[in-house]
């Protein structure tokens, strides 16, 4: 008797606390930007918030935490409870060169992150001043060939991602330039335009307005298709280095821990949003190729970029002391 009235009791108790089980989110969510307020990741953090605070039902925040080029940020997040209420947005710098780059690395992108999706790629464009009598991609490297070291290139920094294509470009074209780092694009294509740098690996967004004020000349996009803001500019691919693609890209990932329905459930709301015509082509209009991929799907792009990156700055040498 006392055995069938646990059991009943059990039974009774079953439903009451399924019940009980919160429903997620059950508190506001956090998006961790690894850079500073008013950047491109930034904006498309804050954009993406807004919608699934909509479809959520619970405020998701942007919180900025900058510092070591996105890795404080970065290793704040692989350090945060998996739950599903922390994500990251993960960039080409943090998650698949950083870990080529610095041995002390407090992360691994695949190891300490579950990617959710892909949000955005965008490619750089290889940009020349007028003055050079150079027009394509062809001459180009016919003169990098003829003077070794006589043709540079200023980025925003050693380490970044146009630091990285100009190396993997020498490699692949066989020519010698001359990498300049700067601190941020801005001061590098100041520079471009007055005459002093000979070329540039660029962000489409920033050197677009000098592109179509005629201040400098765009060659080549470094994108596996011709980009639709710049649709006249050939990509490197096709002006004689078949297979060469360097994209910048930015994502969502969560904690490694995260259960993978919630990391499905992220991954999905990500991906509506950004299949939404006010999010999506506004991003677009940015000169941005939009994303939304399956966490798998992301996974799996992740651990490539991871590849391709380490062999670009073994190969190279490549340090940031």
């Amino acid at each position: 008797m006392t055995l069938r009235r646990t059991l009943l009791t059990l039974a009774l108790a079953a439903p009451v606390a399924a019940r009980a089980q919160p429903a997620w989110p059950a508190r506001p969510l956090r998006i961790v930007v690894p850079f500073a307020p008013g950047g491109s990741t930034d904006l498309m953090a804050r954009r993406i918030a807004e919608r699934l605070t909509q479809t959520l039902g619970q405020t998701v925040l942007v919180e900025n935490r900058p510092g070591a080029g996105g890795v404080t940020g970065s290793d704040l997040v692989a350090k945060s409870p998996p739950d599903g209420l922390t994500l990251l947005f993960g960039v080409t710098g943090t998650h698949a060169i950083a870990p080529s780059l610095y041995p002390a690395l407090p992360y691994q992108p695949l190891r300490d992150f579950a990617p959710v999706t892909l949000v955005v790629q965008a490619p750089l464009v290889l940009v020349v001043h007028p003055a050079l009598p150079i027009h394509s991609m062809a001459e180009f490297i016919a003169a990098a060939k003829a003077r070794p070291g006589a043709i540079s290139y200023g980025t925003p920094g050693n380490g970044t991602s146009m630091h990285l294509t100009g190396v993997m470009f020498d490699q692949a074209a066989g020519t010698q330039t001359t990498h300049v780092p700067y601190r941020g694009s801005a001061v590098a294509l100041n520079d471009l335009v007055g005459g002093t740098l000979s070329s540039m690996w660029g962000d489409l967004l920033v050197v677009l307005p000098q592109i179509r004020a005629g201040a400098i000349r765009a060659l080549a996009v470094t994108s596996a298709t011709r980009n639709p803001l710049l649709p006249e500019v050939p990509t490197v691919a096709e002006s004689g280095l078949p297979g060469f693609e360097a994209v910048s890209w930015q994502g969502l990932f969560a904690p490694a821990a995260t259960p993978p329905d919630l990391v499905e459930r992220l991954s999905t709301e990500v991906r509506a949003a950004l299949a939404l015509p006010e999010i999506h082509d506004f991003f677009a209009g940015q000169g941005f190729l939009v994303g939304g991929t399956t966490p798998a799907a992301f996974t799996t792009m992740v651990g490539a970029e991871m590849a391709k990156w380490a062999r670009v700055v073994h190969e190279g040498h490549v340090s940031v002391e």
